[in-house]
């Protein structure tokens, strides 16, 4: 008797498979994944009152099977770049304020003349200093109250124009501050006048170098150094050289040590390229670290460059090794060169017919009188 199925509707709406007379149902519908397992439908949707946690791994997502897909990895967050000091940022040279020196002589003649025509009307003034100022005779008026507003009058005009003379120089600049504030930077050349009553400090613009004392350093695989640097170096912005920080010749050769200590200098006797690019990297950061306080550096280069007290016994012993080892392997390969090419030009030439074991002893015999040759001392 055969018996007929029909699909009936489950109470959530899913349609079973299965006998028509009432026997029990049977789930028949399956779900294929990607490599090829079959799960039944009904434990995807089962419920489970307390879910285990699943483990994440966010570092790496694998492959799909089949799918083509790449794992996907995460892209390494770059480091922050280390941050430049910065100054004041309304700190910035600008030219001073100074008159020709024409004026300060002027004005301090103006300041000469007013004291002794002063002197002349109180009536102070010598005989002989009359006569010698081609002035009229006269008895004087005495010191009273006009005199000495007088003489106060000139002799101010006197000490701003006489005292407020300064000579500049060519290479030299002054930076000028009045009550605590910058005033500018003059760099002109030749006799000027300055307000006597600002403060003057005299900076070098000129190009220089400085060369520096044994600092340590290391080399790329830690081995001690000394390293003696020469530094081409000016002041460019003379406001905050002088006014950004304390010292600048201080802060540049600090700045020289802590660029030392980042870049890794070539061990002595290294290839020329090796040392320039140590030199170009350490100018780059110096003149970085330098630039916000006014400093321009154009280079830095290590000038010598030897092996720390401590360890330069071993790296001698080390580098005689090292070269004996390579004396050593180059005498090898020439012997051995040389007997080959001996064996080969008598066996071709006919001159002698080998064994292999006369072929060894030939080879032992030429190999032992050519190195007893290389040991022997030229004369």
């Amino acid at each position: 008797m055969s018996t007929t199925t029909s699909p009936t509707p489950d109470p959530e709406g899913r349609e079973r498979t299965g006998p028509a007379d009432g026997q029990a149902p049977r789930p028949t519908r399956l779900i294929q994944n990607e490599a090829t397992t079959e799960i039944p439908v009904h434990l995807l949707f089962r419920d489970d009152p307390d879910p285990a946690p699943v483990p994440l791994r966010p570092a790496v997502v694998g492959s799909r099977r089949g799918t083509g897909e790449q794992p996907r990895f995460r892209r390494p967050v770059p480091a922050p770049a280390r941050p430049v000091p910065e100054v004041d940022p309304g700190l910035a040279e600008r030219p001073g304020r100074v008159l020709p020196g024409t004026v300060g002589v002027l004005a301090g003649a103006c300041g000469t003349a007013g004291c002794v025509l002063t002197s002349w009307w109180a009536g102070v003034l010598p005989p002989l200093a009359v006569e010698a100022l081609w002035l009229p005779a006269y008895a004087g008026a005495g010191l009273g109250l006009s005199q000495w507003a007088a003489y106060a009058g000139a002799g101010a005009l006197g000490l701003l124009g006489f005292g407020g003379l300064a000579r500049g120089r060519t290479g030299r600049a002054w930076v000028l501050g009045m009550f605590g504030r910058y005033r500018g930077t003059v760099r002109r050349t030749g006799l000027m006048w300055v307000n006597p009553l600002v403060l003057r400090r005299r900076v070098d613009v000129r190009l220089r170098h400085w060369r520096s004392e044994p600092m340590p350093a290391a080399d790329a695989n830690g081995v001690a150094l000394r390293v003696v640097l020469l530094v081409v170096w000016r002041v460019r912005d003379t406001a905050r050289a002088v006014l950004g920080i304390a010292d600048h010749e201080t802060y540049l050769r600090e700045c020289v040590e802590a660029a030392l200590a980042r870049v890794p200098v070539e061990t002595p006797g290294g290839a020329r390229r090796s040392v320039e690019a140590a030199g170009e990297a350490l100018t780059r950061l110096v003149a970085r670290e330098t630039e916000p306080v006014g400093l321009e550096v154009f280079s830095v280069l290590p000038a010598r460059v030897e092996y720390a007290p401590e360890v330069a016994a071993a790296m001698h012993r080390r580098s005689i090794a090292a070269l004996d080892a390579q004396h050593r392997a180059s005498v090898l390969t020439s012997v051995v060169d040389s007997v080959e090419d001996t064996v080969t030009r008598l066996t071709m030439r006919g001159l002698v017919e080998l064994d292999d074991y006369e072929r060894k002893v030939l080879v032992r015999d030429l190999t032992v009188a050519f190195c007893a040759g290389r040991r022997e001392p030229a004369s």
